[in-house]
């Protein structure tokens, strides 16, 4: 906490000076006798108390707990060939970035050491306005279908009757949506509990176009983070020791680090796919429960992430910071992937419910550069509101200079038709997971994987439990034939307690 060198003169919020911050009473005989009434011309008691029940703001309905830190990214690489970026225009370029790395189901108070997704949000402040990139540490998604996104978020969640994490809730959803089963091999594998936010993995997840809009080229691109110190996890007793312990571990350590110097980096990598190359891989490259294996597309170093500096304020800095996949820059442009369209109107949108209609003009949002005199008015404007501009388009008392192209091409939308959208599970869909499994088991943690999945399956009812099985073994026999054989073994039966309509709900198993 910084130390002030000179005395500042407290006042009301309004500005007033005042001579001491406590209650204005009517005394009621004597001082000793104690204080009497409190007075409704007190404005320095009702302004303090009336702000107190004000000073939240509603929280993330996901990823909710976070830490975040300042700092800044540096190209180490040419990559103009692939894009007009202006921010990765030239090697040696720094731009200023917001960084926040979250869990994904818990509240606000849970625990930073619970097996979960870690979102990874960044927002870039370049030339050319802001640029986030808001994704997981994980390559892959549950889902491809973004009306399923809700659902899956609430299964990981707390069950409507109990308020508790629920196993059998969860599980019952994957057991029904398997095309997540890849991502699932992921989070219950050795990196599902990280040891330190400073030693994970970033990813787009989705697939995106870096271009270039004046000659209308593009290549699909995803992206990749990966920390200068490598990646440490946590065994799954010493998660629940710190869970108990010190459950805001994570966001200690980071803060820790940071404040000594000790400061992480990440080197950002991409991968390239020529827009032909998409018409005929073996893999839809749109599908966010898909990766490109690396000997297909190799990883290309970028630049490099450095978080260097703790926010000021945590509510100022990180609370109200808002991140949407929609923030792009000239150069860079969504690609045909209907998870990440959904998500381009569903993040803007929270932002607006959550912080408000105005959230783009606050500091830890607010662009370098910023003129959009048509979005006006409104709660909480701070930038003047743009005098007596014209607010409507095509005036003819202010001219406007206009750029060139900004738009990387959208030819995927040519000669389509609309439909229903059925996502259902193919064979396609365990081949990487599968693929997964075999990595585990030249590293030796097949077994962690096995015990990660039981442990928290245990508590589901057995029914979903057989399910569940069933599924994992379309990955592999023996990955099944594992769980079962892990399940059998563990000590005790489901604690079931009596849910709605006369159904038995599975407690525990928290996500």
């Amino acid at each position: 906490m910084a130390t002030a060198t000179v005395p500042v003169v407290y006042t009301l919020a309004e500005g007033r000076p005042v001579q001491d911050p406590t209650t204005q009473t009517v005394l009621r005989g004597t001082p000793l006798q104690g204080a009497g009434l409190a007075l409704l011309a007190d404005t320095q008691l009702i302004e303090t108390l009336a702000h107190f029940p004000r000073e939240r703001i509603p929280d993330r309905v996901v990823h909710a707990k976070a830490a975040g830190a300042w700092g800044e990214f540096e190209v180490t690489h040419d990559v103009t060939s692939i894009t007009s970026a202006n921010f990765l225009s030239k090697v040696g370029k720094k731009t200023k970035v917001l960084m926040r790395i979250s869990t994904v189901a818990g509240d606000k108070g849970s625990s930073d050491t619970v097996r979960d997704v870690r979102g990874w949000a960044m927002k870039f402040f370049t030339d050319e306005g802001n640029y986030d990139i808001v994704g997981n540490d994980i390559p892959v998604f549950f889902i491809r279908d973004p009306i399923k996104f809700p659902s899956l978020n609430r299964s990981h969640q707390k069950h409507p009757q109990t308020n508790v994490p629920d196993s059998t809730m969860f599980w019952d959803f994957h057991n029904n949506n398997p095309e997540g089963t890849h991502c699932l091999m992921h989070l219950f594998g050795q990196r599902g509990v990280p040891a330190s936010l400073r030693h994970i993995n970033g990813y787009g997840v989705h697939t995106f176009k870096f271009g270039k809009p004046e000659d209308g080229t593009f290549r699909y691109v995803k992206i990749h983070f990966k920390p200068d110190a490598g990646i440490t996890t946590l065994d799954a007793t010493e998660a629940v020791r710190l869970a108990g312990e010190e459950p805001d571990y994570h966001v200690k350590d980071l803060y820790n680090a940071i404040e000594k110097g000790d400061y992480p980096t990440w080197t950002m990598y991409i991968q390239v796919m020529d827009p032909k190359d998409a018409e005929t891989y073996r893999w839809n490259i749109f599908d966010a429960t898909k990766i490109w294996p690396h000997e297909d597309y190799p990883l290309q170093p970028v630049g490099k992430l450095t978080l260097n500096k703790n926010p000021e304020n945590y509510f100022a800095d990180v609370e109200q910071a808002a991140f949407s996949p929609s923030t792009m820059v000239p150069g860079i442009g969504p690609s045909a992937d209907i998870m990440l369209q959904a998500r381009m109107f569903s993040y803007p949108d929270a932002a607006r419910y959550r912080v408000g209609p105005n959230y783009q003009q606050l500091p830890c949002n607010r662009a370098k550069y910023v003129y959009s005199p048509f979005q006006r008015n409104g709660p909480a404007t701070i930038n003047g509101n743009y005098g007596s501009d014209p607010f409507y388009v095509r005036s003819s008392f202010k001219s406007m200079k206009t750029t060139g192209p900004t738009h990387v091409a959208h030819d995927e939308w040519v000669n389509a038709k609309v439909e229903v959208y059925t996502s259902g599970a193919e064979e396609e869909d365990f081949e990487q997971a599968r693929d997964l499994w075999d990595i585990f088991l030249k590293q030796g943690v097949d077994q962690i994987f096995v015990d990660n999945v039981a442990g928290h399956m245990k508590s589901a009812l057995p029914g979903v439990q057989t399910r569940a099985i069933e599924i994992f073994a379309k990955v592999r026999p023996e990955i099944g034939e594992r769980i079962e054989n892990k399940l059998k073994g563990l000590n005790g039966e489901p604690d079931h307690v009596r849910g709605p309509y006369g159904l038995q709900v599975a407690m525990g198993g928290g996500y």
